[in-house]
């Protein structure tokens, strides 16, 4: 299951290296490394990672399930994540679901260095309810999606929950359909930097009749998109481009190329 639109790599390192603050020694559970299963949880999810970073994904799985038994949550969302990929171990999403549920039931406190798994877990959830998992009891349940995806996005700002919540919201699923929530949203993800956000709102704007305004959100989003969405926003961008008369459009792309000019979304 992909999670976020940023790479599950990048992700997966700088969350663990921020949690462990520099990796530990080569090979999990090596006789000379002083760690065994008995070791303390930090300690063994510091050898997993390690592993993990040198290929030994094996080790790796291993030594996070013993930290992960013993309480590190840093362990248990990376073993999550292993589940949800496929990586080190065979695909198991409903596996990877009760991991994250098991997360997201422990909550958290108020500045833990512990948020950026619980917020992972929330969104990974989200996901999850919202297309259900085959062959297991987790059906697709979208008030549930919505619900988490308004926590991530209203009490930890993240974007990518904001986005997903908007886009559920002007589509009308799990809830009543409400497009001035869906333009809070949307326009909230949008303002973060988030593409994928900046393209739909634009869309629903230039449909409103701000024709301007939402060709210069389609352009931007596409110039700024990740490769695997650049297709439907261009198609969204080209329509609108068709549509519009020739003083709009140009208008538009001398909007947009002062937004790109000056960092905005």
């Amino acid at each position: 299951m992909r999670i976020f639109s940023l790479t599950r790599t990048s992700l997966f390192y700088a969350m663990l290296a921020a949690a462990i603050g520099a990796s530990g020694p080569a090979r999990a559970f090596d006789p000379n490394s002083g760690v065994s299963p008995e070791s303390g949880p930090f300690d063994l999810f510091k050898f997993g990672f390690s592993a993990y970073k040198k290929g030994h994904k094996d080790e790796a799985v291993e030594a996070y399930k013993y930290a992960a038994e013993k309480g590190h949550p840093g362990a248990r969302w990376a073993l999550a994540n292993m589940y949800a990929y496929g990586d080190g171990v065979v695909e198991n999403d409903y596996e990877a679901f009760k991991i994250y549920d098991d997360i997201a039931r422990q909550g958290v406190e108020p500045g833990s260095q512990d948020t950026g798994y619980f917020v992972n877990a929330l969104l990974s959830l989200a996901i999850y309810y919202q297309k259900g998992i085959p062959g297991s009891p987790i059906k697709a349940n979208l008030g549930a999606a919505r619900q988490l995806y308004f926590q991530a996005a209203s009490a930890f700002g993240v974007p990518e929950a904001q986005y997903r919540l908007g886009r559920m919201i002007l589509e009308g699923q799990g809830g009543a359909n409400d497009i001035q929530q869906a333009k809070k949203w949307l326009n909230r993800a949008r303002v973060s930097g988030h593409p994928a956000a900046s393209a739909v709102l634009g869309n629903v704007v230039f449909e409103e009749g701000q024709v301007v305004r939402g060709l210069a959100f389609m352009t931007t989003a596409l110039e700024r998109s990740a490769p695997a969405d650049k297709p439907w926003i261009q198609g969204l961008q080209e329509r609108a481009f068709s549509l519009a008369g020739e003083a709009d459009r140009r208008t538009a792309v001398a909007l947009a190329q002062d937004m790109l000019a000056k960092g905005l979304n």
